[in-house]
């Protein structure tokens, strides 16, 4: 027989009860790679900024290289604005003037 109510004696529980105070299961990092030194490195979400503009050539990402200390810029497409704002990277919306 198979039991799907709470275990005996188990006090009930609401998820968010549960999970309060918790931000994320796990430590997000992304993989990048500089293309001055060629470095590749993990960066925290802190690391990393994320412009979100009115076209796809406006839209980017950027990151200081840790190697180096470069300035990078690069284009972020849909999926990657995705993984972005979902691993907690700051974004900013760019506006147009017109």
């Amino acid at each position: 027989m198979r039991r799907t109510g709470p275990l005996p004696g188990a006090a009930e529980m609401s998820v968010g009860t549960a999970f309060a105070g918790m931000r994320r299961a796990v430590d997000v990092l992304f993989k990048a790679a500089c293309p001055d030194c060629r470095a590749g490195f993990e960066l925290t979400p802190g690391a990393l900024r994320l412009a979100i503009g009115a076209s796809s050539r406006t839209t980017f990402y950027s990151f200081t290289c840790p190697e180096c200390g470069s300035a990078v810029r690069k284009p972020a497409g849909e999926r990657i604005v995705e993984l972005l704002t979902g691993g907690g990277v700051r974004t900013l919306r760019l506006h147009s003037t017109l």
